[in-house]
């Protein structure tokens, strides 16, 4: 058996307070140091992946899976001494992707990590579920692991035909396993700013989706904490999710 400690995260690019936003990124990584960290919304021009990887004492690798220009998309952090290999990504149409490694663990286990972003305006709830099915059958000519982690920001409420379909086809969702129901909001996390997104209710659009052999220990928010002498301040526009899972 191994334990694996998993996390994911919008990070919002380089927009709305990202100067201030980051020291606040720094330091929760730094506390929370996860064996596998799912980004989304990565500036690569600007090493963000790898800034927020270098927090901390643990020494992370960044596995890239760009999302509609070549400088931007999803990252995958893996924490030495793990090492992610067989990576692919997947194009899921309007400027969103998904990419995946298999990772060996220490015990002998292995599991296979993907990182996605889905499509955001709110009524389009058939493009995301059309990107979903995509991602399962893409799955199904994956390297064989004894679990799945799929995680990132689905920008679908758990009511929505997304996570259904994920539902239906064999994941669970690692928040709502370990504390009965999902979050009720992920986004937006409290930050203020001019430019920022105010389209659509708050919800929970964030998961960390297992399947196969992996049970739940313990799921939280994280990334969750405001500044503390600014309210308006946090890490991002959403809150992240953790998990500490055992594999095999």
């Amino acid at each position: 058996m191994d334990r694996l400690h998993v996390a994911t995260l919008n990070i919002l690019n380089l927009a709305d307070r990202w100067p201030e936003r980051l020291p606040l990124l720094l330091a929760d990584m730094a506390a929370l140091q996860p064996d596998l960290l799912g980004l989304q919304e990565v500036v690569y021009v600007m090493q963000q992946d790898r800034l927020i990887g270098a927090a901390g004492e643990g020494r992370y690798g960044a596995i890239r899976g760009w999302a509609g220009r070549p400088e931007y998309g999803n990252s995958l952090l893996v924490r030495e001494p793990l090492a992610a290999t067989d990576t692919d990504r997947l194009e899921l149409g309007l400027d969103r992707s998904a990419h995946r490694a298999l990772v060996a663990l220490p015990g002998g286990s292995s599991v296979l990590v993907v990182v996605t972003h889905l499509h955001h305006l709110g009524p389009d709830e058939a493009a995301r579920d059309g990107q979903t099915a995509a991602i399962v059958t893409w799955l199904e000519g994956a390297p064989v692991a004894d679990a799945t982690i799929l995680m990132g920001d689905f920008n679908a409420d758990p009511a929505e035909p997304a996570p259904a379909r994920l539902r239906a086809a064999g994941f669970r969702s690692a928040y709502a396993e370990a504390n009965g129901a999902e979050p009720a909001v992920t986004w937006p996390s409290g930050l203020q700013a001019p430019a920022m997104d105010t389209d659509g209710e708050p919800e929970c659009l964030d998961y960390i989706w297992i399947r196969g052999a992996a049970a739940v220990e313990s799921a939280r928010l994280v990334f969750d904490r405001p500044h503390a002498e600014d309210p308006t301040l946090y890490p991002s526009d959403h809150l992240g999710i953790a998990a500490i899972l055992t594999i095999g």
